[in-house]
């Protein structure tokens, strides 16, 4: 057995992006040719950006996702390198162009985007076959929407811990199958609405509507994240039952790009790090993650790394039965 593989806390398969972001006074008209004001690029897909959330705060971090042969996969291994993140199973595909995200945003805050997925498209079940060591001792498994289901599904079947499923993007009509995979399941209140084909989830018992038909559709335990009002929780055993944890307030929120990652990394870092505590510890730590994220412009450079937070982390995380 490699070494390397053998103390694995998290395990992410799913998408690695490079993002291109135009930002504009307004958008563009069909064939109009605008003058921007700043251009940036940066290193993203719910995937990887999840892994990095969880390897800042000092989990050991595996990555398996597929890049193109071109200067931007290898920038991108270059770049999970630099976060300590495993990639024996990070493949550049010959052939195969880097997933992309060309975005546009207004001063208003709208935006266009454009995905193209490329080498993420090739992502499939023979990866989790080729990665078996991972799959075999890693604590925690998250996984995503963003690769082809097939790949996504046999992840989630083959792994024996804990794994989180973040549906999204959200599927009108998720398969059974991913949802019964998964120990957790974890969607924002947009994506939650899409799910359980709700108009809205703006109140906590709306939450709490959408957590009990997740749970009838099969899901074993849902979690459903909710911006600045923290996050509901309930599982299959103590349906009924639901839980909010309060999120950390926070005077200005800067950019709220990646927050759901910024969560999603902290939450399954800390179930990996601390097995033995109750399941709202784990949320109000992410919550508590998440809300740091906020405050800072960008994506990945926004999530903190363990010393940025453990001297300001509460004792306790507040909750209560809704």
């Amino acid at each position: 057995m490699n070494d390397k593989l053998k103390n694995i806390d998290v395990l992410v398969y799913g998408s690695a992006i490079v993002d291109f972001i135009c930002y504009v006074d307004r958008l563009p008209k069909v064939g109009e040719t605008l003058h921007g004001h700043k251009f940036a690029n940066g290193f993203g897909g719910k995937g990887a950006n999840q892994c990095v959330a969880a390897a800042r705060l000092g989990a050991e971090s595996a990555m398996i996702a597929k890049l193109g042969t071109d200067s931007w996969g290898t920038q991108y291994v270059g770049q999970f390198k630099q976060e300590r993140i495993n990639v024996d199973f990070v493949k550049q595909c010959e052939g195969e162009s880097t997933g992309i995200a060309q975005i546009a945003v207004s001063s208003e805050g709208e935006n266009h985007i454009i995905i193209v997925a490329g080498a993420n498209n090739k992502l499939n079940a023979n990866d989790v076959t080729d990665a078996q060591e991972l799959f075999e001792n890693a604590k925690v498994l998250l996984c995503q929407l963003e690769t082809p289901l097939e790949g996504t599904l046999a992840a989630l079947q083959t792994f024996k811990g804990i794994s989180i499923l973040n549906a999204a993007p959200a599927l009108k009509n998720t398969p059974t199958e991913l949802l019964k995979a998964a120990t957790i399941l974890c969607v924002n209140e947009t994506e939650a609405a899409l799910m359980c084909q709700l108009d809205d989830i703006q109140t906590l018992n709306q939450a709490k509507t959408a957590v009990n038909k997740l749970l009838d559709m099969g899901a074993s335990t849902v979690i459903i994240t909710l911006g600045s009002q923290g996050a509901v929780y309930s599982s299959s055993k103590t349906k009924g039952k639901c839980v909010h944890v309060v999120a950390n307030k926070v005077e200005k929120v800067l950019d709220t790009t990646g927050a759901g990652d910024a969560f999603l990394g902290a939450l399954a870092y800390h179930l990996a790090q601390h097995p033995e505590k109750e399941l709202h510890q784990h949320i109000g730590f992410a919550n508590y993650v998440a809300s740091y994220s906020v405050q800072f412009p960008g994506t990945q450079s926004s999530f903190p790394k363990a010393k940025d937070i453990q001297t300001i982390l509460p004792q306790n995380y507040p909750y209560s039965e809704i």
